[in-house]
């Protein structure tokens, strides 16, 4: 059994300030570590400060750098680190004239021969070939050690290293302490690989700082040679400093590999009713859980502002969780209190609305059985006079407005009914606007469309003078849950209405562009026997299926289940990354870019539809746990891994002396034996 962890408020999660904290003076060389005392400041889920970035933007659609200007000459350039990543620059590299050399510990000569490049298994062989750039497409964790090895006495004094790392300031440091200072330094991030590049690099971020140039013209060229490399590919050149890519990296870079990969935890699958949010959240999925954890860790533990990220991410979710159950807190007093206070006033009146005999009508309709037939749209543009529709919009906000403006389009008379007076909208719409119930009822509705909240079906519904509709009348409802309507509609409307539950999975910015292929969802609930009956429901599904939506019968349940792990989770990640603040940065991913339309698409809608799809479907506090846990699992793997990086660092020496002492030991302990051996025998 699981228990949620919000429901125990005095069981506080584990803190993460101790990694915020001074560290120990062991660790002080360590450049991924925080030095400044800022950052043992309490962090804030608003707390961060817009940065002013100086960049220089090259746009390579701009007549003054043309998009595939040719480089000035080409460069002998050798890559170290012949991978994935090293071998698709090198495609390009080749393609472009250069001649390139490669070094890798696997043997890649077979590929690295179909690409036109030299391989060399020994570095040193590679080295005497005096390269004049020195490419760096190692790993973050691998790159210190593999630096180190490299005979950098075979290279001329003032060859370029170039690295391609996705953290900046780490590789800086390492550079300029491992590097002799006759040599070049350029630290650079194209910040896109051969999944987001493999059609071009034309308008991806390259980002570089020139962080050690030789005054000579000559090493001066060569740097812009290098660049030209990329922006004669019509890569947007952004210059800035390491630490600002880093800052921004942080907010952009790991926040969009965290979440893929939290999302990727929770097992996520496409469903027959996915919307355009969740596609984006499997695109997201898929296009992070192809890189390695170790890439995931190095950009973790080597970005100091990465910390920070983890923390804020981790107060936004518990912010919006505590919001759920402060809400929900409210709702369960009030029934706990005012609703006692109620059936105390019933029971003093003693039955007189005849309440007995309303209960048992209504255990009655539930057990109604569904008829179970086909529905075929026409999906044609046309409606005959005979398919025409008497449609009542109940609740005409702007999904009501919405759907009346395809409706009257097709030819159907549409009314209308609002607490609220929207009588310009309905007329510019063609449609006849109420403002009492009562008006709207007797006009005798073919069909009664609830367009109201989640939150205030109910009321709206008991609200509703039955006994002024024909009482063969189709109620339908367009909630994004499902079971509730279905059972306030089995519980509350007099058995001989029909009843159809449907839920369009699209809005007025989703659907602005018109219905075709987008899901609609429907389950025909009660519809009686009639053949008119039948031949009402399925006009009104002919609406949409003539739009081209994707006509998908399942029951309520079913839709909630997979609405909870698609719908709710796609709210919940948007609503979380909302109180993150996040905003464009000048080096954005198209990753990025995901996270912030997410945000923008469940921004527009009030947290009262959020917490709607929340507390009436029963399936969302399983999906609200599995993140919680989800996120908690992806944490004790980052810091798990920080904990061995710790240890080796503490205890690393201390264990190797102690087997050299037992070693020591047992030897000695030998020759000791050997010898008493010997002068027993002699």
């Amino acid at each position: 059994m699981i228990t949620h962890p919000c429901l125990h408020p005095s069981l506080s999660k584990p803190s993460l300030s101790f990694l915020s904290s001074s560290s120990p003076p062991f660790l002080q060389h360590l450049s991924f570590l925080p030095t400044s005392p800022s950052i043992t400041k309490p962090v804030l889920v608003h707390s961060v400060k817009r940065l002013h970035v100086k960049c220089s933007y090259t746009n390579p659609t701009s007549q003054s750098h043309p998009v595939r200007a040719p480089p000035i000459s080409t460069l002998k350039i050798a890559i170290i680190g012949f991978g994935n990543y090293g071998q698709f620059l090198a495609k390009t590299l080749v393609s472009q004239g250069n001649i390139v050399l490669a070094h890798s510990r696997s043997d890649y000569s077979h590929v690295a021969k179909k690409l036109g490049v030299s391989f060399f298994l020994n570095p040193h062989d590679l080295c005497e070939q005096h390269p004049e750039v020195i490419l760096l497409c190692t790993s973050i964790i691998s790159t210190e050690q593999i630096l180190k090895t490299l005979p950098l006495q075979r290279l001329k004094r003032s060859t370029l290293f170039v690295d391609v790392l996705s953290v900046k300031e780490f590789a800086r440091n390492l550079l300029l302490d491992a590097l002799p200072p006759d040599f070049d330094i350029i630290c650079s991030h194209p910040m896109f690989g051969p999944q987001s590049a493999k059609q071009s690099w034309k308008d991806l971020f390259f980002v570089y700082e020139k962080v050690r140039i030789g005054n000579e013209s000559s090493r001066v060229q060569r740097c812009e040679q290098f660049l030209g490399i990329f922006q004669s590919e019509g890569c947007k050149m952004v210059e800035m400093s390491c630490q600002e890519h880093d800052k921004l990296a942080a907010g952009s870079q790991f926040m969009t590999h965290t979440v893929g990969r939290v999302l990727d935890m929770l097992g996520l699958e496409s469903t027959p009713i996915n919307t355009k949010g969740y596609e984006t959240l499997l695109d997201l999925v898929e296009n992070t859980c192809g890189d390695s954890f170790d890439l995931y860790y190095g950009l973790f533990l080597y970005n100091k502002s990465a910390l920070e990220m983890v923390e804020r991410l981790d107060l936004a979710f518990d912010a919006l969780r505590n919001e759920l159950f402060g809400r929900l807190h409210h709702v369960v007093r009030k029934q706990l209190f005012e609703n006692g206070e109620k059936v105390k006033s019933v029971h003093d009146s003693s039955y007189q609305n005849d309440a007995a005999s309303t209960f048992s009508s209504n255990a009655l309709r539930s057990q109604d059985v569904t008829v179970p037939y086909e529905f075929k749209g026409k999906l044609s543009e046309s409606v005959d006079d005979s398919s025409k529709l008497k449609v009542a919009i109940v609740g005409f906000g702007n999904f009501g407005q919405f759907l009346a403006k395809t409706l009257a389009r097709q030819g159907h008379s549409v009314l209308a009914y609002s607490r609220t007076d929207y009588r310009d909208a309905a007329q510019k719409l063609g449609v006849s606007f109420f403002s009492d119930a009562n008006d709207l009822c007797e006009e005798h509705p073919e069909v009664i469309l609830l367009c109201t909240s989640i939150l205030s079906t109910e009321k709206v519904l008991k609200s509703m003078p039955f006994q002024r509709l024909k009482r063969s009348t189709l109620f339908v409802d367009v909630l994004s849950v499902k079971e509730f309507p279905r059972n306030l509609f089995l519980q509350h409307l007099p058995p001989e209405f029909d009843i159809l539950c449907t839920h369009p999975m699209f809005g007025p910015e989703s659907g602005k562009n018109g219905w075709n292929k987008l899901p609609f969802v429907f389950d025909k609930v009660r519809i009686g026997n009639d053949e008119r009956r039948v031949a009402r429901c399925n006009s009104f599904l002919d609406i949409f299926a003539r739009e081209g939506c994707r006509m998908v019968e399942m029951t309520c349940a079913e839709h909630d289940w997979h609405a909870a792990g698609s719908q709710f989770i796609t709210h919940t990640m948007g609503r979380v990354l909302e109180k993150l603040q996040l905003e464009s940065t000048p080096i954005n991913t198209k990753g990025y870019e995901t996270l912030l339309k997410l945000v923008e698409n469940t921004a527009g809608d009030s947290f009262e539809l959020y917490y709607g799809l929340f507390m009436y479907n029963v399936n969302a506090m399983e999906q609200l746990e599995r993140m919680d846990f989800a996120f908690e699992s992806l944490k004790k793997q980052l810091f798990g891994r920080l904990h061995g990086v710790l240890r080796k660092e503490l205890f690393g020496d201390s264990e190797k002396l102690e087997v050299l002492q037992e070693k020591s030991v047992r030897k000695n302990g030998a020759a000791l034996s050997s010898s008493s051996e010997s002068v027993k025998i002699s």
